[in-house]
């Protein structure tokens, strides 16, 4: 099998080896691919390996030797799953992989966000603690966890990860998601509306997939239930805020702060309304990125791949559009 890595470079960048997938195939690996080369490359692939490289509908019907595409990541937005349904072309993903760094990082962000410890370390650096009369100072008021709640727009498996790492701060936990399934065995929980989410809740973490439908759901409305001292973190998808509604909301202080590791266009545009809001934290979407995260997305690309050429493909995305 001919077997092509569209933008491998974050996967790998040095320190992560392709080993366990180029011993399923003629491997060729791009570290990252602009949509002007993308059939040059791609053309001979018998197997495709995409991360972030959009895959549309018009790149899909002309290649004819395409037979399989396996997103090496959660995520499968950028990938046309209707079209390569219609060619017959299963699409995998890789739906358990990160729950535990992601995980974390929500709660590092969280952490970050209820004790500033970035500028109270960054203020002892600048000399503003030698230069006090008194032993200790703070810049921002500290926050405890205990008590507070934490709202999870989202509760799959990170979100429910996340809940349990609350839960351990003796944080309340509700949470929204169409499609729940048990209740954790935690308690306090509960499973609210959208909208009691965000008006109930001291942090609010977005752990939900992209789709059209709630493309930018995070608006001006919803933003608006939030209290004036909540905490908005984002580490699943940029496009799901607003992100003029949110600079305005946090430049009119009308919610206390913000954290987000996405934005809705990356690399983040110089004109990111986002770069010139107040209280936020802007990290580069690196909450997926930790070693033993991608090392398991190599193993389980690989056994997608193994899957596939067994003849039993696994975490298919598009089985009902395959015709």
């Amino acid at each position: 099998m001919n077997i092509v890595i569209t933008d491998g470079y974050t996967l790998n960048p040095g320190d992560n080896p392709w080993d366990e997938i180029g011993a399923l195939g003629d491997l060729t690996v791009y570290d990252r691919t602009e949509p002007d080369r993308l059939l040059e490359r791609v053309n001979s692939a018998e197997i495709l390996i995409v991360n972030k490289t959009p895959i549309r509908r018009s790149a899909i019907e002309q290649l004819d030797r395409l037979k399989f595409i396996t997103v090496s990541a959660t995520g499968y937005d950028i990938v046309d799953i209707d079209a390569a349904g219609k060619r017959g072309i299963p699409v995998s993903n890789v739906p358990v992989y990160g729950t535990e760094t992601v995980a974390q990082y929500v709660l590092s962000l969280v952490l970050e966000l209820a004790r500033q410890v970035s500028i109270h370390d960054a203020a002892v650096k600048n000399g503003e603690w030698a230069a006090q009369p008194d032993w200790s100072f703070w810049k921002k008021p500290m926050i405890e966890l205990a008590g507070k709640t934490m709202g999870i727009v989202g509760f799959g498996r990170i979100g429910r990860r996340i809940g349990e790492l609350a839960h351990a701060f003796r944080m309340n936990v509700v949470a929204h998601d169409p499609f729940p399934g048990e209740p954790p065995p935690f308690k306090p929980f509960s499973l609210l509306s959208l909208e009691e989410v965000f008006s109930g809740s001291d942090f609010i973490s977005l752990n939900c997939n992209q789709t059209p439908d709630n493309a930018g759901f995070v608006n001006r409305d919803l933003i608006g239930l939030m209290s004036k001292k909540a905490y908005l973190i984002n580490t699943s998808r940029g496009g799901l805020v607003n992100e003029p509604d949110l600079a305005h909301a946090l430049n009119r202080e009308q919610i206390a702060g913000a954290a987000v590791d996405v934005v809705s266009e990356e690399p983040i545009r110089p004109d990111n309304p986002l770069l010139k809001a107040k209280n936020i934290f802007i990290t580069p979407h690196v909450a997926w990125s930790a070693l033993a995260a991608r090392q398991r997305l190599i193993t389980e690309t690989a056994a997608n791949i193994k899957a596939f050429i067994s003849g039993t493909p696994q975490n298919v995305v598009n089985g009902s559009a395959i015709k």
